[in-house]
């Protein structure tokens, strides 16, 4: 029996995300959201040596509506999660579970040469990584 080769990252991750400016305003960056239908925004680098943020619709409600802030006078800087844990895309997905659940998150970016090509959530490694996945 030959054991098939571990599903990676980059076999299951997806790219339901959008790329934003920290200076946007948060209203502008719910535009970008709307407008391409995601709930992951990632904060593009300022230069080479910067590094990913990354704002979900649950930290504006926490951080802008929850505290009666204007979406409008928030900028995205000021709320954006900064670094971001990310994964290599050619990291086994058993790993990445392990880390999700070591770090209590649910989703990464999947970086690779320091570009984010995706991203991979539970749900994306479950329902499309656990098929193909040989056991331990």
């Amino acid at each position: 029996m030959t054991k098939s080769a571990p599903t990676r990252n980059r076999d299951v991750m997806n790219n339901r995300y959008a790329m934003v400016d920290g200076m946007h305003t948060v209203a502008e960056a719910i535009q970008v959201a709307v407008t391409k239908n995601v709930s992951i925004l990632v904060v593009d680098k300022r230069n080479e040596h910067d590094e990913y943020g990354m704002v979900l619709m649950s930290d504006i409600a926490r951080k802008v509506l929850a505290k009666d802030k204007s979406p409008e006078r928030t900028n995205i800087y000021e709320i954006m999660i900064k670094p971001v844990f990310s994964v290599p895309a050619d990291m086994d997905v058993r790993y990445t579970a392990r880390l999700f659940e070591r770090f209590n998150i649910n989703k990464a970016p999947v970086v690779e040469s320091g570009s984010i090509l995706g991203f991979v959530t539970y749900d994306d490694i479950v329902l499309k990584g656990m098929i193909n996945t040989p056991s331990l």
